[in-house]
């Protein structure tokens, strides 16, 4: 049986609505081809107290995606950045570092309740060889990573303690216990 695009694309609507899949996975199937190269890209807020900070970061939650990271980027627009997910919670010691990557660079750590535990400001590394790089070790037990340009969360007043929600990924701030 050939499907034409349009009843592919139906089809798969019809099966996300069923399923109750987040309209981020129909990307998938709209995408032009040489859109598929670009990134996708969803919403994210960070919660202050001054108020909400929003983003639209890509999301790495593989183990490729997260060995790539930002690496060779020579520009990040200001109100995105890289959400690094993890299937299990990682312990302490467990470290980013900026091999190959060419833009300085903030960290924040965040906990399974979307808490920031801890946030690292990281240079790029000048060096060629990788163990010669610094690492950045969150210094608490975290699930996600957010990166985004160096100086953006001092630049809003975002600190250790505030929340961050990706709706799209079920992903909401619960109250501070």
């Amino acid at each position: 049986m050939n499907l034409s695009r349009r009843k592919l694309v139906k089809a798969a609507l019809g099966a996300t609505l069923i399923m109750g899949v987040s309209a981020p996975v129909l990307n998938v199937f709209a995408a032009e081809p040489e859109a598929a190269t670009n990134a996708s890209t969803l919403p994210l807020t960070i919660h202050t107290e001054q108020g909400p900070h929003r983003l639209d970061v890509e999301v790495a939650e593989t183990i490729s995606q997260r060995q790539q990271g930002l690496m060779g980027r020579e520009h990040l627009p200001e109100e995105r950045g890289m959400l690094f997910r993890f299937e299990r919670e990682q312990p302490a010691n467990n470290a980013f570092w900026m091999f190959n990557t060419l833009i300085p660079l903030d960290i924040a750590y965040i906990d399974g309740e979307g808490r920031i535990v801890a946030i690292n400001t990281m240079p790029p590394c000048e060096s060629n060889v990788a163990r010669e790089c610094p690492t950045y070790p969150a210094g608490a037990p975290f699930t996600s990573a957010l990166e985004v340009n160096a100086g953006y969360f001092e630049a809003r007043g975002i600190t250790v303690g505030d929340c961050v929600s990706v709706p799209a990924l079920a992903g909401f701030c619960r109250p501070e216990k």
